[in-house]
């Protein structure tokens, strides 16, 4: 069980005295707890390993936003702790596929909906979500798509 791990990850990066790592998987076991929560369960339960994979996956995606601001905002020193925590969430997450293996699986689909004029890109964009759901980012699949028309 994910849970189990970050549980045990806790108390690795305490004895290592790794608080940055610390930080991230205390801030990870919060995120399952509040979501256990807010569906109404006990904050003792259990994630099942799909749901835990998806808290993190928005932790991820709250990393990546951050580090995107603070480059606009010309902090380095911020960038550098964001990319480190999202170094250690990273470590959780499935290998999401590449861009060359997007743009086949998206080809594909364009021919085989019959797509060929971009008003119809939104369709696609949809389709292709809906396969590729925890397997590629969303703003990989929103570039091939842009690049397709």
């Amino acid at each position: 069980m994910l849970q189990e791990q970050i549980k045990n990850n806790i108390k690795e990066a305490m004895l290592a005295r790794d608080s940055v790592r610390l930080e991230v998987m205390r801030g990870i076991y919060s995120a399952f707890t509040n979501d256990l929560v807010a569906k109404g369960k006990k904050p003792q339960d259990v994630l099942s390993d799909e749901e835990a994979l998806a808290v993190i996956t928005r932790l991820s995606k709250q990393r990546k936003d951050s580090i995107e601001q603070f480059k606009k905002g010309g902090r380095e020193d911020l960038v550098a702790e964001e990319e480190a925590q999202l170094k250690i969430l990273e470590v959780f997450l499935p290998k999401l596929m590449e861009k060359e293996e997007v743009q086949k699986i998206a080809e594909a689909k364009k021919a085989e909906l019959g797509i060929s004029d971009a008003t119809k890109k939104g369709m696609l964009m949809s389709a292709l979500m809906k396969d590729l759901k925890g397997k590629a980012d969303g703003m990989v699949v929103k570039e091939v798509v842009d690049s397709l028309f």
